[in-house]
């Protein structure tokens, strides 16, 4: 008998409920780990990794950075840079007339010669913007006494608990009325302003900065891999520059004897920095190719900063965002699934390693691909349940639990096919043998009986063997008639009662009065077996009073919840021949039914019913409906 689809499909949902268990619990270690911020340092390796492997940009020439080197420096033949050198140098600047000037050095005070010269240079140049540092009280740094407020921008900077740099620092509350701004948007403001587009609120976020239809996307503190980061202020995740020259980058030297072409100053934002390794102003980020691997001058960071603000109000290139964290577990859980799905589908080890080969590669080309739109996804997670349900302890399980099954089937196949054997060598070849004398003999009525009985007996292979290989659902009363076990256990019981008394057997006929009572029983925690058990119970029952009871004539058939147990109990008021009426006398459904009775955690018992009569009884206790989820059918 082929299976229908439900049939299929409830014994794939019985393999999928051992499988999936080990699956789901990788799923929810990983969200564990996710969550409390283990795989936070393997997340942020990740994303610096996408945003290193990114195709180079072409280098953003509305930037150009000022590098004061070491070869400046022995030139000048004195540290810290004098105001006369960097005076000298931001006239040069001014005479090609950049659209602002950075001025990244930190000038707090008097550095002779030159410093009259470089005041009164920062009090007539209005797009002229100094730093200051105000994070902390006690390496706080002023700002150069000759700029007003509104050329000064803070360069503080925010590093993540492995020392790298990700973020920038956009705006800090000072106090209920003073907000201060970092350099990157006092030159960002500025360049922009030209170009008529005015730093503004947010729409979607109106604490976050916007400038035309830019909007700073402001970082939470659990913004993509990041667990309970510090999110004070206005920040933003930086979308770095791609590419080994991102922007236009000389030397001081070059600039003051002009060998820098103008178009690279005219209109530009300049920034001018100290780049000399001595210095030691660089910050660590992976997110970026170059000569010092995860080395980056402070200069070149406010440049990407400032880069990413100007590229997205003027070429639309996108700020970093990520998903609300309710999405980004559901990515999670999404990739979690379809490596138990890989595990059940794909068989072969062979075809599994290339399936989730390929799988992986989908992942990470996803998330790449989303990255370079400006989504950062949860790689490393997703990862992880995805490898470790493909190729791990779930896949394990799905095979050891399909070559279990097919061992249990060739296994019963094998007793139905020796059991089979011997009953054809040895009673079916008797019983042909009397047809062939009641043939002979003209005795119509026994050679239908031995006919009747040649039918049945070869019709309890067939009918084993479709039990033994269907696996299905289903009880078989006949080789034309089943019954679903996923009905209420007392209506299926109530069929088996109906098809069994219509069986020939002698003393069914005497049957006169027949009481019945069949009540919803609580079969929750029964397994399919236990159910089809229970049946063969009241089929074997009933068959004793029609092959036993002498001079029945009534039978009560009670099936319900009787004192907090399931109940069925079949009573008769026949004589009974020797064998029936010997309660001592243990057959085989007698051992099957005490079997049965040990493994429900109930009781079987078959006794005397004065004045004549017996009682054959099973009774078991309810069970909790989660006990079928460890059953093993």
């Amino acid at each position: 008998m082929r299976q229908t689809f439900q049939d299929r499909f409830k014994q794939e949902l019985k393999i999928w409920r051992i499988g999936a268990l080990p699956g789901l619990l990788v799923i929810a270690l990983v969200i564990a780990a996710r969550f409390t911020g283990n795989l936070q340092n393997a997340e942020w390796f990740a994303f610096d990794l996408l945003l290193r492997s990114r195709p180079s940009e072409p280098t953003d020439d509305r930037i150009l950075i000022v590098g004061i080197d070491e070869v400046d420096i022995r030139q000048m033949k004195t540290y810290p840079i004098p105001d006369r050198e960097i005076a000298k140098l931001i006239q040069t600047l001014q005479q090609h007339q950049p659209a602002v000037i950075g001025l990244d050095i930190f000038r707090d005070f008097a550095v002779e010669p030159g410093h009259l010269q470089l005041e009164n240079l920062l009090r007539s140049n209005p797009n002229i913007i100094g730093v200051e540092r105000v994070l902390e009280s006690e390496t706080a740094i002023a700002p150069p006494e000759a700029l007003p407020p509104e050329q000064v921008g803070f360069a503080d900077a925010v590093l993540d608990q492995d020392g790298f740099l990700r973020r920038s620092l956009l705006g800090i509350p000072i106090s209920a009325e003073e907000f201060k701004v970092s350099l990157t948007i006092r030159l960002a403001e500025r360049y922009l302003a030209k170009q008529n587009i005015t730093l503004e609120n947010g729409i979607q976020d109106p604490l976050a900065m916007r400038f035309g239809d830019a909007e700073l996307t402001r970082f939470q503190a659990n913004a993509g891999g990041y667990v309970s980061a510090d999110a004070g202020g206005i920040q933003t995740l930086i979308n770095f520059r791609s590419g080994d020259r991102p922007f236009h980058f000389v030397p001081l030297r070059d600039v003051t004897s002009g060998q820098v072409p103008d178009d690279w100053i005219r209109d530009r934002i300049v920034l001018i920095g100290i780049t000399a390794v001595s210095f030691k102003d660089v910050v660590n980020t992976a997110a970026v190719r170059g000569n010092n691997p995860g080395l980056v001058n402070g200069v070149e960071v406010q440049a990407h900063a400032i880069s990413q603000i100007i590229s997205a109000a003027l070429d639309n290139r996108p700020l970093l965002k990520v998903w609300p964290d309710s999405w980004e577990y559901v990515w999670i859980v999404g990739w979690g699934l379809f490596g138990i799905s890989l595990g059940r589908v794909i068989r072969s080890p062979l075809k599994l390693v290339a399936g989730l080969a390929i799988a992986c590669c989908v992942l990470v080309s996803i998330c790449y691909g989303l990255l370079m739109a400006g989504w950062w996804l949860p790689l490393v997670p997703a990862f992880l349940v995805l490898f470790l349900n493909g190729a791990g302890i779930t896949a394990a399980l799905f095979y050891r639990h399909e070559q279990n099954l097919r061992a249990r089937l060739r296994d019963r196949q094998l007793i139905i096919d020796q059991t089979f054997d011997a009953i054809h060598n040895g009673p079916l070849q008797t019983l042909a043998k009397l047809l062939r004398q009641s043939e002979m003999q003209s005795s119509n009525s026994l050679q239908t009986d031995l006919k009747v009985l040649n039918r049945e007996l070869r019709e309890v292979y067939d009918s084993m063997r479709r039990e033994a290989l269907v696996q299905g659902d289903r009880f078989h009363l006949s080789s034309n008639q089943e019954l679903d076990l996923n009905l209420p256990l007392h209506e299926v019981l109530f069929e088996v009662y109906e098809y069994t008394l219509e069986r020939d057997l002698p003393y069914f006929q005497q049957i006169k009065l027949n009481i019945t009572t069949f009540e919803p029983l609580d079969d929750r925690a029964l397994t399919v077996e236990q159910k089809r058990g229970i049946c063969r119970f009241l089929e074997e029952a009933l068959c004793n009073v029609g092959k036993h009871a002498k001079d029945v004539t009534r039978l009560d058939v009670i099936c319900k919840l009787e004192s907090d147990k399931n109940l069925i109990r079949i009573v008769d008021n026949g004589m009974g021949d020797r064998d029936y009426f010997n309660l001592d006398h243990v057959g085989r459904g007698t051992q099957q039914a005490k079997e049965l009775a040990r493994e429900l955690g109930g009781q079987f018992q078959r006794s005397s019913r004065p004045p004549q009569g017996t009682i054959c009884e099973l009774a078991w206790p309810p069970g909790k409906p989660w006990h079928r989820w460890f059953r093993l059918n």
